[in-house]
């Protein structure tokens, strides 16, 4: 696994253990009363269930994929704030006119 896939593997974990009741996505044992009896005989429901897991678990992995750009940024002495981006243009003499 690369360094970044690790990092990202890494505070994915992290932002999970946070997470309090984290869902698993349910399969067709939801559809016949199983262990996910709140969908057993809709599988309309069941589909839906599984969209809203599938969609907080995306959201978790693209905050870590932003987590780890900005530490990346941060580590390699970039800033995405304006006052840093105009401090430097004084610096090196840099005028926009």
């Amino acid at each position: 696994m690369t360094d970044r896939r690790q990092r990202i593997h890494e505070l994915v974990l992290a932002l999970l253990a946070q997470q309090s009741g984290t869902d698993l996505l349910s399969g067709d044992a939801g559809l016949s009363g199983g262990s996910f009896g709140c969908a057993a005989g809709d599988p309309a429901g069941w589909l839906e269930r599984n969209r809203r897991v599938v969609q907080r678990y995306q959201a978790l992995v693209r905050s870590a994929v932003t987590l780890d750009a900005l530490i990346d940024q941060e580590v390699n002495g970039q800033s995405l704030s304006p006052q840093a981006s105009s401090t430097e243009d004084h610096k090196s003499g840099v005028c926009e006119g």
